[in-house]
């Protein structure tokens, strides 16, 4: 029997679990959105998604940078000025 080795992106993905507590959410929700972020995923999911899918996705995470981001943070953190 042979033993399986898991690269570390691997194990991150192994590590996602929520509803247990706050920090482990925010661990999970980092580790998720790095893995859905991934240039390979990106390449097969983004043109399989509908119109109002790409809409949504765009809203939901504009509206949750209007909200939790100062002008200063947004265009700091996310424009790279």
């Amino acid at each position: 029997m042979t033993m399986r080795t898991y690269s570390s992106a691997e194990q991150a993905a192994a590590s996602i679990c929520f509803g247990m507590d706050r920090v482990l959410d925010e661990h999970s929700l980092a580790i998720f959105l790095q893995r859905v972020t991934s240039d390979e995923l990106l390449s097969v999911l983004i043109p399989r998604l509908g119109e109002d899918e790409v809409a949504a996705v765009v809203d939901l995470l504009s509206g949750l940078m209007r909200k939790h981001l100062s002008k200063q943070e947004y265009h700091q953190l996310f424009l790279g000025d």
